[in-house]
C-alpha cells in the first residue's frame, strides 16, 4: 500500500520548491522538458507530492529524467550518487525475508518499494540512469529480476565500476549495507 500521509501545504510547497532546485541544476537529465509542466502535473497530483516527499527523506534525491512518449508521463527516477541510504540492507521480495530464518533484514525492496509508491528500476530503466551520470560507484542497487530467475532463488543488482554498468545475481535473500534500490515514479 502506497504512502497515505497528507502533506501540508507548507510541505508540499516545500518538496516542489526541492525538485525545481534539483531541475535547474540537472538539465542534462531533461533538456527537453520545461519545470512548469512537472509543477502543473504535480500541483494536480498531490498524491505523488507524498510519495516524492518519502522518495526525498529515504535519500532518493527524485529528479525528472524523460517522459514516456507513449503515455505522456514525466518519469521520476532516484538519482542519489549512491543507493539511497534509507532504503538499504533489504533483500529482495517478501518470500525470501521469509525464507531467511537467521539474522533476517527489516524489509524487503518490492514492500518497501510498494509502500512508497515507486516501480522498481529494471535493467533497461538502470543502464538508461547511467547514462546521466556516474551512480552506484560504490553502492549497489537492486533491480527488477525476471520471474524465472526468481523463482530460481536468484535476484539482480547493479552497479558502477571501471567505467561500465555491471548486472549480477545474487540470492534474494542476502542483503548489504551498502545495496539498497532505487525507483521509478510517472506522473
Amino acid at each position: 500500500m502506497a504512502i497515505t500521509k497528507q502533506l501540508s501545504t507548507e510541505k508540499q510547497s516545500a518538496i516542489l520548491e526541492k525538485l525545481k532546485l534539483r531541475f535547474e541544476q540537472n538539465k542534462h537529465r531533461h533538456s527537453s522538458i520545461k519545470w512548469i509542466e512537472v509543477q502543473n502535473r504535480l500541483e494536480t497530483n498531490t498524491e505523488k507530492l507524498q510519495t516524492l516527499d518519502e522518495m526525498e527523506s529515504t535519500g532518493g534525491e527524485p529528479d525528472v529524467v524523460g517522459k514516456d512518449e507513449k503515455t505522456g508521463e514525466f518519469l521520476i527516477y532516484d538519482c542519489s550518487k549512491e543507493s539511497p541510504e534509507g532504503r538499504r540492507s533489504i533483500c529482495y521480495d517478501k518470500a525470501a525475508l521469509l525464507g531467511r530464518k537467521k539474522y533476517p533484514p527489516k524489509n524487503n525492496v518490492e514492500e518497501m518499494a510498494k509502500e512508497i509508491g515507486i516501480e522498481l528500476l529494471s535493467e533497461v530503466q538502470y543502464r538508461y540512469l547511467q547514462t546521466l551520470g556516474n551512480f552506484d560507484t560504490k553502492t549497489s542497487s537492486w533491480i527488477k529480476t525476471p520471474d524465472k530467475i526468481r523463482k530460481l532463488g536468484g535476484a539482480l543488482f547493479g552497479d558502477y565500476r571501471y567505467e561500465t554498468v555491471f548486472i549480477y545475481h545474487n540470492g534474494a535473500d542476502s542483503y548489504y549495507g551498502a545495496r539498497g534500490f532505487r525507483g521509478c515514479l510517472r506522473i
